[in-house]
């Protein structure tokens, strides 16, 4: 008689089968909000998928035990990037899905190499492997924000630079052009 009575299978185990669970769930539910978000023709709604894929990725990191990791996922991409592309979205008006082409088949060709490429990368790694993962230690604030300032220091810099370029340049580009003036 099926489900046997009484617990058999233990606590732990049944927790680790619950969170392999929820995290093929939360993986699917990534993977399909950013398929809906490359293939949205209207892009402010491919942004709400972004932010879905983003929040689904950041509980996974809570899983996987980097609740850092995750917290920077939801204030970094889910809050701050895609507020950046939201405001670069209406200063170019581009909120309006009339006026985006349909894509051919020809433009696909590109994704579907890569598509490709990762895959067979996946594969040769999971092939590759050979007995358990080694168990993932939890890092700490100080730990990460170690590593990250004194190794990767100039790194970050850069990065910010990039992202303010991205602004101003959003900007230029997105101003109204008045009587008389060239872009």
């Amino acid at each position: 008689m099926w489900p046997p009575k009484g617990n058999h299978m233990g606590l732990p185990l049944q927790r680790k089968i619950m969170e392999q669970i929820i995290f093929y769930i939360l993986a699917a539910a990534t993977v399909i909000a950013t398929v809906f978000s490359i293939t949205e023709r209207h892009a402010v709604h491919a942004i709400v998928y972004l932010v879905t894929s983003f929040f689904a990725l950041a509980v996974i990191f809570y899983l996987l035990g980097a609740p850092l990791v995750a917290v920077f996922e939801v204030i970094i991409y889910a809050g701050a990037i895609m507020v950046l592309f939201m405001f670069v979205i209406m200063m170019l008006d581009l909120g309006h899905p009339e006026k985006v082409g349909t894509p051919g088949i020809r433009d696909w060709w590109p994704a579907l190499v890569l598509a490709g490429v990762v895959f067979a990368a996946i594969v040769t790694i999971v092939a590759a492997a050979t007995g358990s993962p080694a168990a993932g230690q939890a890092i700490g604030v100080r730990e990460f924000a170690l590593v990250l300032f004194q190794r990767y220091g100039v790194a970050i810099e850069i990065i910010s630079m990039q992202l303010l370029f991205a602004l101003v340049g959003a900007l230029y580009l997105g101003r109204r052009q008045g009587k008389g003036e060239k872009p």
